[in-house]
Parts: C-alpha cells; sequence; structure tokens
C-alpha cells in the first residue's frame, strides 16, 4: 500500500459538520487502496468500559470522488453527542501482493497487532465538539437560481436621458476599442425584464453600476452615486423592485480592492501627500506623487491593481476603509433591496475585511449571498465566515479540457468538487463565460458543441450562469469584441431565433428537473474519449436525469430504460428515426439509442 499517499486531517474539508447532526468525514488515498472502514466512537464513551478499552463502531467508506492520482472515500456519521473520536482501517495489499490491513491514526499508522499491545502510543483524531456556529451556511434559494450576467452599457438603451459620454452607434460593433461607450442603462434593462424571464432567467448579475469614467465601471469615481450614464438610484430601486416581482434575484458587483483615479479620498492622497488623512487608505511607498505620471505602477511608487495607474489598490485591513465600505453594502442591502453582492479581485482584499463584511450584512439581509471573485482553489475564504461560494473557474476549465480531449470529464469534475465542503458545492458560481473571457462560442468547433457546454453547465452541481448574448451565441473571442453590444435588432434572424429556442429548452431542463440542481451524480463508464454519460439523482430520491453528450467521432449507443422519456436531444436516433428536439418525443420507450458526433441525449424517469 503506497502509505505516503494517504491524508487525513482532523480539518476543513476532511472533517466537518454539514448540519446540525451530520459530521461528514474524507480521507485521501492512492488508487491501490480496496478498502477504508472509520472506526469511531464517542469521546467519553471508553470512559464507562470497565477494562478501559477502546471500542467503537465500524462504518464502510465509500468513494465520493476518483481523482486522476488519488481517491477519496467518505462516509457521514451522527454522533449523539456531537462529538467523536476516530481512527480508519485501510485496507489492500503489500509489497507481496499479500492481501493486508493498516491502521491509521493522528500521529502514526500501525499494524493491527502494534495498536492491540500499546494502545495508548496512537492518537485518536478527534472531532472535539460540533459548534453549531462553525457549520458552513448558504443561501437556499442560490442552488434554484440560472443567473445571467450583464454589463449595462452593452445591453439595453432606452435612450431615455442624455449621456455624458459619446456613444457609438449601438450596430457599430467593427474595430471596437476598450474605451468606447454604447449608451446601455438601467431603463433599457428594465425593458427587457420581461424577456429575461421567458429564457427562464431567475437572477441578474450587474457589473458595476456606481459613477465611473469607464464603461466597465471597475475603477470607481464616487461609491455612492448610480453611474448618471446608467440613471438614477430611483431607476435601481425600480429595477429591483420590479425583477423581484418577476421571481428575479439581483445581485451587484462590489470594486474594494482598488478604486478609480477620480476616488475623492485619492485625489487628496494627490494633492496632500503625506498629510491626507486619507494616506493610509492606500498603499502609498514614496511621496510625493506626481498626479500628472501616466506611467504605470511597475515602479512600485504604489501599489495598484495589475499596475494599472487608474486603480489605486484599497488598504481593507484599515478599520475606516472598512467600516467606509460596509456602510456602502448596507445601503445597497437595505435601500435598494438586492439579494447579493459580488466581489470583484475577491482573493486580494482581506480577509479580516470580509469577516466584518459577512458578520455585519447578514444580519441586516439573512439570505444575502456573497459570492467572490477568485479564479482557483479558494477554501481558504469559504470556511463559513467569509464568502458562500467562489466564481467557479476551474469548472469552466475542467470542460475546456474535456472538449480540449486534454482531460476525463468525470475527473476534472471529482476535482472541482472535491476542494469544497457539501454544503458550498450547491451554490458553486458555474459558467462557460464571461465578461474577462472569450465568449463561449468562440471556443466551440460547431454550433452542436456550444449546446453541448450549456447541457453540462445547466446539469452540473452549483448555480448556472450565462453571460448575456450567450443564449443567441453572440460571438467575440477576446477583449474588447466579448463585450459587444446585445444584437437586438438580429433577434428575428433565422439563426438567432433557432439558437434563443434551443438555449431556453436547455435552461428550461435545469428549471424543471430538480435533479439537474441537486448533489448526487453518478458517471457511467464511455470506451471513447470525449463522451460523457451520466446520472443526476434528485435529492429526495424521486427523479433520476440521464445525460449524454458526444464530442467524440464514434457513434454513442444508449439504452433507455421503460419509464425513461426523452425530455431533450440533437443528433441522436431511436429506431432509425431521428429527432432534434424533445416535445415530440416524450412518447419513447426502452429502446436502443444512438447519439452521433455533436450530439445530446437528456433523458427523465
Amino acid at each position: 500500500m503506497n502509505l505516503s499517499a494517504i491524508l487525513h486531517r482532523c480539518a476543513y474539508t476532511d472533517c466537518y459538520a454539514f448540519d446540525e447532526n451530520s459530521l461528514e468525514i474524507n480521507i485521501r488515498t492512492a488508487g491501490d487502496i480496496e478498502a477504508v472502514l472509520l472506526v469511531w466512537c464517542d469521546s467519553a464513551n471508553h470512559r464507562k468500559i470497565e477494562d478501559g478499552s477502546w471500542r467503537g463502531g465500524r462504518v464502510q467508506m465509500k468513494k465520493r470522488f476518483c481523482l486522476k492520482n488519488h481517491i477519496i472515500w467518505n462516509c457521514s456519521i451522527e454522533p449523539p453527542f456531537k462529538r467523536a473520536e476516530y481512527y480508519f482501517e485501510i485496507f489492500g495489499k503489500n509489497e507481496n501482493g499479500v492481501e493486508e490491513k493498516i491502521l491509521f491514526f493522528e500521529n502514526d499508522f500501525a499494524l493491527p497487532e502494534q495498536y492491540c499491545s500499546r494502545p495508548d502510543a496512537f492518537h485518536k483524531f478527534k472531532m472535539a465538539w460540533m459548534n453549531s456556529a462553525d457549520i458552513v451556511r448558504v443561501p437556499d434559494w442560490v442552488k434554484d437560481t440560472v443567473w445571467y450576467q450583464i454589463m449595462p452599457d452593452r445591453f439595453c438603451s432606452a435612450g431615455s436621458h442624455e449621456k455624458r459620454f459619446k456613444n457609438r452607434d449601438w450596430e457599430d460593433d467593427l474595430e471596437m476599442h476598450w474605451t468606447d461607450f454604447y449608451g446601455g442603462d438601467l431603463a433599457g434593462i428594465i425593458e427587457k425584464l420581461d424577456y429575461l424571464k421567458e429564457l427562464g432567467i431567475s437572477g441578474i448579475y450587474f457589473t458595476p453600476v456606481l459613477k465611473s469614467c469607464s464603461n466597465h465601471k471597475y475603477n470607481i469615481e464616487d461609491y455612492e452615486q448610480i453611474d448618471p450614464d446608467f440613471g438614477s438610484e430611483e431607476e435601481m430601486k425600480e429595477l429591483v423592485r420590479l425583477a423581484h416581482e418577476r421571481g428575479i434575484r439581483i445581485m451587484v458587483d462590489a470594486v474594494f480592492n482598488h478604486s478609480g483615479s477620480d476616488f475623492p479620498f485619492w485625489l487628496d492622497v494627490l494633492e496632500n501627500g503625506e498629510n491626507s488623512r486619507y494616506k493610509d487608505w492606500f498603499f502609498v511607498n514614496e511621496f510625493p506623487l506626481d498626479r500628472n505620471d501616466r506611467t504605470d505602477t511597475s515602479d512600485g511608487r504604489y501599489f495598484s491593481f495589475d499596475f494599472v495607474r487608474n486603480m489605486p489598490k484599497l488598504n481593507t485591513n484599515n478599520p475606516e476603509v472598512q467600516e467606509y465600505f460596509t456602510n456602502v453594502c448596507c445601503r445597497w442591502v437595505n435601500e435598494w433591496n438586492v439579494d447579493g453582492i459580488r466581489f470583484d479581485v475577491g482573493n486580494e482584499v482581506s480577509h479580516s475585511f470580509v469577516k466584518k463584511l459577512r458578520g455585519t450584512l447578514c444580519k441586516e439581509k439573512s439570505d444575502l449571498f456573497l459570492l467572490g471573485e477568485i479564479w482557483t482553489d479558494s477554501i481558504q475564504w469559504l470556511g463559513g465566515d467569509e464568502y458562500h461560494s467562489v466564481m467557479n473557474y476551474p469548472f469552466m476549465n475542467a470542460i475546456e479540457k474535456f472538449f480540449s480531449n486534454l482531460g476525463d470529464f468525470s475527473q476534472e469534475m471529482a476535482k472541482v468538487y472535491s476542494l469544497y465542503y457539501r454544503q458550498t458545492n450547491y451554490v458553486l458560481f458555474n459558467f462557460i463565460d464571461t465578461h474577462d473571457t472569450d465568449r463561449a462560442v468562440n471556443s466551440c468547433r460547431s454550433i452542436e458543441e456550444f449546446y453541448q457546454k450549456l447541457v453540462l453547465l445547466m446539469t452540473m452541481q452549483g448555480t448556472p450562469c450565462i453571460f448575456y448574448g450567450t443564449e443567441i451565441a453572440l460571438e467575440g473571442a477576446g477583449g474588447p469584441y466579448n463585450r459587444r453590444p446585445m444584437p437586438w435588432s438580429e433577434f428575428d434572424s433565422d439563426g438567432r431565433s433557432l439558437i434563443f429556442s434551443r438555449v431556453k429548452e436547455i435552461i428550461s431542463i435545469r428549471n424543471s428537473c430538480k435533479s439537474a440542481r441537486a448533489e448526487k451524480i453518478e458517471f457511467i463508464h464511455c470506451e471513447e474519449d470525449r463522451q460523457v454519460h451520466y446520472f443526476r439523482f434528485a435529492d429526495d430520491g424521486t427523479e433520476r436525469l440521464r445525460i449524454c453528450v458526444n464530442s467524440s467521432s464514434v457513434p454513442m449507443k444508449v439504452s433507455l430504460e421503460e419509464k425513461e422519456k426523452v425530455i431533450f436531444s440533437i443528433n441522436a436516433a431511436s429506431s432509425g428515426n431521428k429527432y432534434t428536439s424533445a416535445p415530440g418525443d416524450n412518447n419513447l420507450s426502452s429502446s436502443d439509442h444512438v447519439v452521433e458526433t455533436g450530439g445530446i441525449l437528456v433523458a427523465r424517469i
């Protein structure tokens, strides 16, 4: 047995309370391990045993995640007194191929006879107490939400007020520049709320809406004013109210890692240097600063986001900075009535600041959703007192790896979901494109592959988000073309309208099937690479969903059970009859199906 690959700590995602009663325990091994048993007991029970021996119940652990080089074994127990001591019995073969059992304790491995002769030499793992306050909790509504990301300048313009900046013609997206304005506004978004409801959207994530001199608004001038080009604060409140009437939640973007160079407190630092009362709101390394200096900040004169001169980095360790932005967020929650806040560059603001924010804001609104923009493993921000979730870039990367034939989909997804707590996985913010990436369709070899990615997005655990325009396969390779204005005039074209209809159907799978929003997934082995076949099971056991995606060049054969009904398909065949959509084929019974290259089949029991 490869003992060096066996890892467990009685902390973090290895041992934690899932809810008030259940204790989740995970252990990581290499693939050579054949079985793992958890041996556990209440921490105080051994005191009641006259001979002083330690006895515990045994629980067979299951393979929860099969990774490329490891297996993560899992079980759930319910300690009646909220505490537990435990060790592991691990089964495999030794170097001679002989079956062997090894015991794994906190301080060492042991053979059974070694433990029996000196039990006091081996320290068991110990969950001291399952404190309810330490349980990682997430807003329940988020897992049932389908998000839609909007950049207000590029989504829709109602043309209801005069704009500060000269706008390009809405239809002119040739030779775009990063600095171009198109004039989208809040009134335009209000006009399209019914459109979003029809599409199946139940949450809108806005990029920043506060006053700024840029089209993207990530260099904020005034954190207490809606950008005049977008509209007024009253329009923002009205947008939230009307969205809520349609069952659509609202999440706004918080840019607290850095401000814009026109932020009054930064201007005070430029003006007064070391005498500025706001000098400790930023990271200035040398005075005086030349306000006319247009070079980047790689010389270290002050810290900024990505060396960008007009985005000076805020000192979120400073209690005054924390208090100021906490009050800003409280306004959004109490006056605008927003449902979520996404934190830009969420891994660069201080932990103490995020903890203060969560402690304050969730008292104001208990089911508020806090989302961090972090592109990598984010466990240190997801311990239950900071963000509820993060933007799940590993999910997007895993999908891209599969379609590029660089990774096994089941293993890649296992890696994604093995990073975090069970409850966190329900609300991971999944997507296949954003304003910081190429448009989804630009990474696809065909429109069928685009649909396949959307089906995977809508049938995996987490809360899915599509970027505005993704519903019509809007193109855009790289910036700024990935931020093209929404081409409303093209919606009546045959190509766009067909894509919209298909994407609407795919979103409806998510909304109508509770198994698509659940936790349990079972992958079926496929003979060919770039074929995916998996089942999703409703948490209450009342529904099962089968998803088949064929991105290979070889037809994929699938046998449906008698009770299974096809609810969506593209390039699939049964009994020699091809079909391309679900509604007309709901009477299909048990039979062999063929999913062709670029094909999708989704069936439900």
